[in-house]
């Protein structure tokens, strides 16, 4: 189906619910790679493992969001809920009276118009409303707002010391030998990452295909410094989370101090929508209706998009929600999307349009109970190395469409997928893929995305369309249902699979409904909190 229907998301809770740890029945499987005495490191003889993925999420998964007592009414402010008059300095007067010491900035039922563009660019402010279906925005501004959105949470990303790795560091690694390390506190936001080197591109296979972040420095992980050490010639600095793929001194690999992250910052129980007529929508690109960059510990909960009423009321784009783009994440940390749906995007053609729930360049995000229908790309990384350890929980992507031109009423099917410069390392954990989700090599496309993936987990997989499977070195496809197709194969043309041998680890397809443990996720999260 074009579009799956949206769920009440009012009754799911915040939390999700805790699995059961006792044993598998005598009907369920476990996979080879996740034994039960399954610890990190863990690996088969072929060299193949599983990564802890439990780190995604708002403060590492460890804690719920918690609101600020104060809470300002933005009606108090000016605000409009009939949509009569514009509502965005009224708005933006009541974020920036609780920008000093934080607080929620709440709106009452009612439809609110702005047509304007509203920032959040200092901690502990929550947009709350009563409910998606009863409090809602509506954005209209589309000029000027390429490659950004008209809601906008945005901190800094402020780059300061920075030390070389004196030893490579390996996958699992949480201490990094560093030439000095005086400069560094526990507590430090620091980024991880290493140049894009000739040596590096041709390593992966990918000389004359990427290009566009050669000889560049780029961030991999985005850390928390827990331990420093500068008792010795030399230095030591520990990290919260572990590495995901090999930080080498040969690629100039280093550690960077970071300040600026906005933090403790939410929106909840709203609706958003910014379609308008189809030629404007179709003369932009990429206009999400909210997008987080440079923010730590932030959550997304009980969104929805809706009928926009800028949207056509007859012909193309009547219906839509969203002029393009859904949900933004860029160069983020610990942040989760939970209990939200997106969809309806006018623009699904080319040049990044239709991306409902976009992810760039973070690390340990966690999309939860989420809905994405009638996209491009439902779920999406997109754009740049540095996309790790992040989790699509329990995620529902139907109705993936490419679309050629905005006169064309038509598209192939297009899937929720890694899109850019290597993912690494995430996870798609018991989630229901309608159309599909691929990992593949991309080669020109995209200007040279080439690799969008390795070490990547598909896990109990479910619903009615494609898993296309082909990873750099290794990808893993763990348990699906019988109706979904699965594609690693290396052979053929307009395959995706140049150069990614050895394909793909599959176990139990078809099986997945006797999987253990269902969520992937949860299960690792019951063990590296040493819960009951």
């Amino acid at each position: 189906p074009d579009t799956a229907p949206i769920p009440d998301t009012a009754p799911i809770p915040d939390t999700a619910p805790i699995p059961d740890t006792a044993p598998p029945p005598p009907s369920g499987w476990r996979s080879a790679l996740y034994p039960d005495n399954w610890a990190p490191g863990f690996q088969d003889d072929a060299g193949r493992f599983i990564q802890d993925y439990s780190y995604a999420g708002y403060h590492n998964g460890e804690a719920d969001p918690a609101l600020p007592a104060t809470v300002v009414n933005v009606l108090d402010h000016g605000a409009d809920p009939t949509s009569a008059a514009d509502s965005t300095s009224a708005i933006q007067t009541a974020i920036d009276t609780v920008a000093a010491d934080g607080g929620v900035v709440f709106f009452p039922a009612g439809l609110y118009r702005v047509d304007g563009v509203v920032t959040i660019s200092t901690g502990h402010v929550v947009l709350q409303g009563e409910g998606s279906e009863k409090s809602r925005l509506h954005f209209t501004q589309s000029n000027g707002l390429d490659h950004t959105s008209a809601l906008q949470f945005h901190g800094q990303f402020n780059v300061h010391e920075e030390t070389a790795l004196m030893a490579d560091a390996a996958i699992f690694d949480t201490e990094v030998q560093v030439a000095d390390a005086s400069a560094f506190d526990v507590g430090d936001d620091v980024s991880i990452g290493w140049v894009i080197t000739p040596e590096f591109v041709e390593e992966h296979g990918m000389t004359g295909t990427w290009q566009v972040f050669n000889d560049q420095w780029q961030a991999f992980f985005l850390r928390t410094i827990t331990a420093v050490d500068t008792t010795g010639p030399i230095h030591s600095i520990t990290l919260d989370v572990p590495l995901r793929y090999p930080a080498k001194v040969s690629n100039q690999a280093s550690v960077r101090r970071i300040t600026g992250l906005l933090r403790e910052c939410g929106i909840e129980s709203l609706g958003l929508a910014n379609a308008t007529d189809w030629d404007t929508a179709w003369d932009h690109d990429q206009i999400a209706v909210l997008q987080i960059r440079n923010a730590a510990d932030c959550w997304v909960r009980h969104v929805a998009s809706f009928v926009s009423p800028g949207a056509p009321s007859s012909g193309q784009g009547k219906g839509d929600h969203l002029q393009s783009s859904g949900i933004r994440i860029h160069q983020s940390k610990r942040i989760t999307v939970s209990n939200t749906t997106m969809s309806h995007a006018q623009n699904r053609g080319g040049g990044g349009n239709g991306y409902l729930f976009e992810l760039r360049q973070s690390s340990e995000i966690l999309y939860r109970d989420c809905v994405a229908s009638k996209s491009r790309h439902g779920f999406i990384q997109n754009w740049g190395f540095g996309a790790t350890g992040n989790v699509w929980l329990r995620v529902h992507s139907s109705g993936g469409k490419a679309v050629v031109s905005k006169t064309g009423g038509f598209g192939m099917t297009a899937y929720s997928e890694f899109h850019h410069s290597l993912a690494t390392a995430n996870l798609i954990d018991e989630s229901v893929m309608e159309d599909g989700w691929a990992a593949v090599n991309r080669e020109n496309y995209s200007s040279g995305a080439g690799h969008s993936a390795t070490q990547n987990v598909l896990w109990n997989t479910k619903g009615g369309g494609i898993v296309r499977s082909r990873q750099f070195g290794w990808g893993y496809v763990i348990g699906t249902t019988p109706t979904i197709t699965i594609q690693t194969g290396l052979t053929g043309l307009f395959t995706g699979a140049a150069g990614t041998e050895p394909e793909d680890y599959v176990e139990g397809a078809d099986e997945g409904e006797t999987l253990f443990p269902k969520s992937l996720y949860e299960e690792q999260l019951i063990r590296r909190l040493g819960l009951p």
